[in-house]
Formats: structure tokens, sequence, C-alpha cells
């Protein structure tokens, strides 16, 4: 199976993405708002299709990006159907039983209520994952003490829905504060200070009522916004350029398609970091290009115009996608790489000049 675990930092979120490698299709489960560039590109580079984008819960210290996934994918957004007429968004609502299928694999969804009405746990069709949201988490366990918790009804869905699940199942938790990544069902019965061991119900009670805990710090923001999966409030998704359709790889670079640069070439600074020599080579040049190697940039910083936003061009795109860092870090906000460089130009046959470089 395809399976990556994603993090995002600023609420120490884990975000998962599991596949199927025969049909390719895919499910994406707790994804972060801000991270969505950053989730599609990964699903665009290992050539998935996603079927559904999958909440374990209405989260309080985040906004998830299942509705963003939505408008690009066209997938599903799936959620308990417990949150009830509340929960706007959101076309596939799911209960206790049901299964999610992507491909030839399938997730088991598990109601685990308890840190909220309607936590759903989703356990993979061979029982060796359990991705647990804040039902169970590494050592710990969700707190009970908002949206509807209870910790009597946490701790029967921990010890019957999870608990019960076979010793080696690995658990993925929604979230971790201290950098670890996974556990499993043996190790939590037997090491969980909140409800493994020999703790009953009156132990793990008596441990998250006292907690204690200050409320998340986005839940004002949160909750409304997860209550309409992701949403924004004006209903618009966010541009990452308005300049034109700059797209986010995985590795963090912006990049354009070599297509929309030739029919843009007068509304736009291009700029070749190749070496001077290699610009007369078979590939050729872009017509108006102004040359400029990559070892020399930081330093002309200056002697680049910002009128423009500024393409970075080079061979087959490597360079000139560091290119493009250094030009954010100094300063240029309007700037993406050409996807694939000269070679991907050539290949596509788009016009070139052998005239002396502007």
């Amino acid at each position: 199976m395809i399976f990556r675990q994603l993090f995002d930092a600023a609420s120490s979120t884990y975000t998962y993405l599991l596949g199927c490698p025969v049909t390719r299709q895919a499910v994406i489960i707790d994804t972060v708002f801000e991270q969505h560039l950053r989730d599609r590109a990964l699903i665009e580079e290992l050539g998935l299709t996603l079927q559904a984008a999958l909440d374990t819960h209405c989260h309080a210290d985040h906004v998830t990006g299942a509705w963003l996934m939505q408008q690009a994918t066209a997938c599903r957004i799936g959620i308990s159907k417990r949150y009830g007429e509340a929960m706007r968004g959101a076309d596939w609502l799911l209960d206790h039983g049901d299964k999610v299928v992507f491909g030839e694999r399938h997730l088991a969804v598990r109601a685990t209520p308890g840190h909220t009405d309607g936590c759903v746990s989703y356990v993979l069709d061979d029982q060796q994952m359990a991705f647990t949201g804040d039902s169970l988490l590494i050592r710990g366990a969700g707190r009970c003490d908002f949206q509807q918790g209870h910790a009597g009804t946490l701790y029967r869905s921990i010890t019957q829905q999870l608990f019960s699940l076979p010793e080696d199942c690995l658990i993925f938790p929604g979230h971790d504060y201290a950098g670890r990544t996974m556990s499993s069902v043996a190790e939590e019965r037997a090491h969980n200070p909140r409800i493994g061991g020999q703790a009953d119900e009156r132990d793990f009670v008596g441990f998250m009522q006292n907690l204690h805990l200050p409320h998340p710090k986005q839940l004002a923001v949160a909750l409304p916004a997860n209550m309409r999966s992701g949403q924004p409030a004006d209903g618009k998704v966010p541009q990452l350029a308005d300049w034109g359709p700059v797209r986010q790889t995985y590795a963090g670079l912006l990049e354009i398609e070599p297509e929309w640069v030739s029919e843009h070439l007068d509304e736009v600074l291009v700029l070749d970091v190749r070496q001077p020599q290699e610009v007369d080579e078979r590939l050729g040049r872009i017509q108006g290009a102004r040359i400029l190697p990559l070892s020399e940039l930081k330093a002309a910083l200056a002697q680049i115009p910002q009128d423009k936003p500024v393409v970075t061009v080079c061979h087959a795109g490597m360079r000139s996608g560091q290119a493009t860092v250094i030009l954010r870090q100094g300063g240029f906000t309007r700037v993406a790489n050409m996807r694939g460089g000269m070679l991907t130009w050539q290949q596509l046959g788009l016009p070139v000049s052998s005239s002396p470089s502007a």
C-alpha cells in the first residue's frame, strides 16, 4: 500500500495519505487548511486519484483542508454523521460499520466518541493500521471537556473499539506534541498512563477530569470553519498567485507551465540562469530572456527589475528552482520556476531564438 504520514508543525497535526498501488485510488485523513498545497502536490506527484478527504472529527485546533481538497480533486468529504444537520459541506456522512473503499483496499469506520460526539477511527482492512484521531493518542487520550466530550464514553470507545484490535495493529494518532509518530495497541494497553495497565474507568475518568488544560488557541476560528468542512467564509479558494497559474510542488517550489509562459512572454521577465555557453547549445533560448547564471544571481538581485513577475529557466528546471528560492529570499514576491526547463520547452515545440541574448 502507498502510505505517507505528513505533519503540520503549527498544530502538531498528522495527516495521512493512503493509496491503492493497483488502481492508484487514494484517501487522505485529517488534512490541514494551510498544508493544502503540499498535500495536493504529493497526490499529483504520486499519480493518485483522491476518492475522499476524511476527518476523524470536527477539529478545535486547526481548520480542515477537506473543502479545498474537494475543490481541487472533486473528491468526497467524509466525517461522522453524528454531528447532525449543523455540519455543512460534507457529502459522505459516516457511521460505525461503514467502509471507505479506495481501489482494492478499504478503511472500516469505528465510532469512538468521547473526545467529541462525532469522533470516528479508521481501521485498515487487514487491521494492521488504525487512525485514531484524538480518541487514542500516543501515551495519552483526547481531552473530554468541550464539544460534548465525556470521559466515560471515551474510556469505552478506547477499550471496546481500539484495544480490541490485534496487539500488533499500529496506532496513528491525529496529533503528537513530542515528536512521536506511531504506537501499537499492545504498547498503549501496557504503557498508556491514562488508560493502560490495570486502569479501570474510575482511574481514567479521574485522570481526564483533572487535566485543567487551556482551550485550544484556534478554537474560535477552527470550530465554525470546520462545521463548514473548512470552506472559507467568503466561499473562495485562496490563490497562490494573482498573476498566473502558479502551483507549488511537494518540495515547496513554485512552478508554472511552459505553455503559459509562451503565451504571456510580454507580461513576465524570463530569467535564464544557465551558463552563457549552455545558451548557445541545441536547446536555444527563449526570445527576450535575460541571461544571468545562477552563481551570479545573489550578487545581482538589485539589478533585476520587479515591475513584472519573474519566471526562472534552466536546462531541466532544477537550477532555476533554486533561483526562485534566492529571489524570494531577496524580496521578490512574484516569481515561479518554469516546469521542466528548456528541455520541456523544446519537447512541446515552443519557439526558440538563436539571436544574442537580451
